[in-house]
């Protein structure tokens, strides 16, 4: 099953979180922030959203830094996604 996200929806996959800090101390799970890099996976053509043009200058494969408690969150085939509206990405990562 794929997802094709409409209007101005981007699917996102979060990276896995760190699991050792810089000086090499292992972090236990309930310690570990949820991620906020991602990688995009699909994105929504775009188009008239809330009465304003929408462009969509996201593209699959790379890597963005999203809001940290924005969009909805789905499983499919096993794999959590994240759909998130374009508006909630901060940042790309180059």
């Amino acid at each position: 099953m794929t997802l094709k996200p409409l209007a101005d929806r981007v699917v996102i996959k979060l990276v896995e979180a760190e699991e050792t800090t810089k000086s090499g101390i292992i972090l236990p799970d309930n310690a570990k922030e949820k991620p906020q890099i991602a990688e995009v996976i699909a994105v929504g053509p775009g188009g008239v959203v809330d009465g304003k043009e929408i462009t969509m200058y996201l593209t699959a494969g790379q890597r963005v830094i999203a809001s940290k408690y924005s969009g909805t969150e789905v499983k499919v085939d096993g794999t959590e996604y994240t759909i998130v509206r374009q508006g909630d990405i901060l940042a790309i990562v180059e």
